[in-house]
């Protein structure tokens, strides 16, 4: 049997419905899954990950993340319908959401104000999961800054230093991690479910102007996390800010957490790629370790 054939009969069970292939297409994506658009003779569309079958894993934790961003209703998020390995392929099948439409930053934030009122008890997820192909640790825990010490910078900067991180970032980072209480003066963070990985690759809008969110790295953490992520590489305009602020204002201190938040992005992307994101990492925790001093 084909990857296709063999795709299309997990379609068909998945669904309850026959799902006859009338065409193929390779979609964009990013650098560590193969994609594309599975077209149906029925008219129905499914946009298609794959992977090596070891990384099986990782597609189970992203069906169940599209999962959880789907249930408080608040934004819309691609439905997925299977996950599993057919042809020696580890595979995700999830709602083909035709995007380009005309962008709508006001209401992007008003929705991820609203996604983000939806909290649990404690911070982290109940299983762990992947940010971009980097491992995602998730362990409950009640003190938030416990948790971003230990399962964010704390796992990352031990990558680092495996990777060949030099000394003056493995310094900064740890010196910065001792002092985090200080970065949270009179501030304590709700568990509000999460993107993860909210850059500008990771949100468009529908055809009708909807936004639309995917590719996530769920877990429970503090909603600035999220605000953050889309300020890193480029931001999403005034209007998208002032409109999730209308909805759920931001503390005064996250100008300055901002950089912290994104610290845990520029590490994995060091651990990832490598190249300049060392010094960059380097200089965001020095600017950090200015304000706890």
């Amino acid at each position: 049997m084909t990857l296709l054939s063999a795709l299309c009969r997990e379609i068909s069970r998945a669904s309850g419905s026959p799902f006859v292939l009338r065409d193929r297409r390779s979609a964009a994506g990013g650098c560590i899954n193969e994609t594309a658009v599975l077209q149906g003779q029925d008219g129905r569309g499914f946009f298609v990950k794959l992977n090596r079958p070891d990384l099986a894993h990782m597609f189970a934790a992203e069906a169940e993340g599209l999962l959880a961003l789907r249930t408080p209703g608040a934004i819309r998020v691609p439905e997925p319908l299977c996950h599993g390995v057919v042809e020696g392929r580890s595979f995700l099948v999830m709602e083909h959401v035709p995007l380009g439409g005309p962008s709508r930053p006001a209401l992007f934030g008003e929705q991820l104000a609203a996604l983000h009122r939806h909290v649990a008890p404690r911070f982290g997820w109940y299983r762990d999961n992947t940010i971009g192909s980097t491992p995602q640790i998730n362990p409950w825990c009640d003190d938030w800054v416990v948790f971003y010490r230990e399962h964010r910078l704390g796992f990352q900067i031990r990558r680092a230093a495996k990777a060949g991180g030099g000394a003056g970032l493995i310094d900064a980072v740890e010196q910065l991690m001792e002092g985090l209480p200080a970065l949270f003066p009179g501030y304590r963070p709700v568990a509000s479910v999460l993107h993860g990985d909210l850059w500008s690759g990771n949100h468009d809008t529908d055809r009708e102007g909807r936004p639309v969110i995917f590719d996530p790295a769920v877990y429970y953490g503090d909603r600035e996390a999220d605000v953050a992520m889309t300020e890193l590489f480029g931001g999403c305009g005034p209007e998208f800010y002032a409109a999730y602020e209308s909805v759920w204002p931001l503390d005064p201190g996250y100008r300055v957490r901002r950089d912290l938040y994104n610290l845990y992005h520029l590490l994995n992307h060091f651990n990832l790629f490598g190249g300049g994101y060392a010094g960059q990492s380097e200089r965001v925790a020095r600017r950090l370790l200015a304000e706890v001093r």
